[in-house]
């Protein structure tokens, strides 16, 4: 994958960026104080996301534990404040494939609504149907650990999904609700994959490294990343440091050996960005912030050709949306 005749950067390249993760809704529903616009205290602020030339973000909705039990409430809050502190102030909503290519005619930053962990639907598919049409598309049944709907990457018993788990797959591919696996069990990741290829539609990994470079639990096996090629869906790249590397002093270069690994195993045309901004509490030297994308877009385009960097930032997540979103 190297090219050795590409030494010579140009920061003036204008390489949009699409990321499919970060938390910050979920921090300003825990500091009601923060400005989206411009807070030194977010990744991915307004301002952030202009310098880091980001064309598109998935924003998350993740229910933090210091919230205490996770209700449908949280999740109805987390979708006010993107409508309301989010969408006013330059980001453009996008629910379908029209609203996709509005944005990006009007050089807006396009954002789209996903949901990290079912824990806040309470097993109630009206709560599911409510979200999607407030534009929610994405969905990961789990976060790290046990819910109603399936067991997360962090519960011993590495358990499948539950009976209503898989109803509630059925009805996401009913919907159009494209499915998330990062954080999902090794178990729930192949029960879903079951359901995906009895219909046939991808899903994602939107923030998760490959296992063979980083023993990380969070990470890729070989065979899952296979299979999420071989369905066409696409895997986002983790930014935190302890899924990328086990280096003492990681940089933006230790995601290297990921993208490496993952092209030798066929996903050249299935990688992305999903940094898990404002999700974080640590940082790749180099990439602290939505603000860096330049910097990484420099560094890798002196290792690889220009058209895989602008594959892998943007058009591998933006083909992946052209084809998924609903009409």
């Amino acid at each position: 994958m190297k090219n050795k005749n590409n030494e010579n950067m140009n920061l003036n390249k204008n390489i949009s960026v699409i990321d499919f993760h970060c938390d910050v809704l979920s921090k300003l529903q825990q500091q009601p104080t923060l400005s989206f616009v411009d807070s030194d205290q977010l990744d991915m602020s307004y301002e952030k996301m202009k310098a880091g030339n980001i064309a598109l973000q998935c924003f998350a909705i993740y229910l933090s534990e210091k919230l205490g039990q996770a209700s449908f409430s949280h999740i109805d809050e987390q979708i006010q404040i993107f409508n309301e502190q989010v969408v006013p102030y330059g980001i453009f909503p996008i629910t379908n494939k029209q609203e996709l290519l509005k944005a990006k005619q009007l050089g807006q930053i396009g954002g789209i609504l996903s949901i990290e962990g079912a824990d806040g639907l309470a097993g109630n598919f009206n709560n599911l149907e409510q979200c999607y049409e407030r534009g929610v598309r994405l969905l990961g049944l789990t976060w790290n650990y046990a819910n109603w709907a399936a067991d997360g990457v962090l519960e011993p018993r590495n358990g499948g999904l539950t009976d209503k788990g898989v109803q509630l797959v059925h009805k996401c591919h009913e919907l159009g609700m494209i499915m998330d696996v990062s954080h999902l069990s090794k178990n729930g990741f192949w029960h879903l994959s079951e359901l995906a290829h009895e219909v046939n539609k991808p899903f994602i990994a939107s923030h998760s490294n490959a296992i063979e470079v980083c023993r990380n639990v969070r990470n890729l096996s070989d065979e899952q990343i296979r299979d999420i090629i071989g369905l066409q869906g696409r895997i986002g790249l983790n930014f935190y440091p302890p899924f990328v590397t086990s280096e003492p002093f990681p940089t933006a270069k230790s995601l290297l050996p990921h993208i490496e690994h993952i092209c030798e195993l066929g996903g050249a045309k299935h990688i992305m960005m999903g940094a898990d901004f404002d999700g974080i509490d640590r940082h790749l030297a180099g990439l602290t912030d939505g603000a860096c994308y330049p910097y990484l877009t420099e560094l890798l385009l002196r290792y690889y050709d220009e058209d895989l960097v602008r594959d892998w930032m943007y058009n591998n997540a933006y083909s992946f949306l052209e084809s998924w979103l609903p009409h």
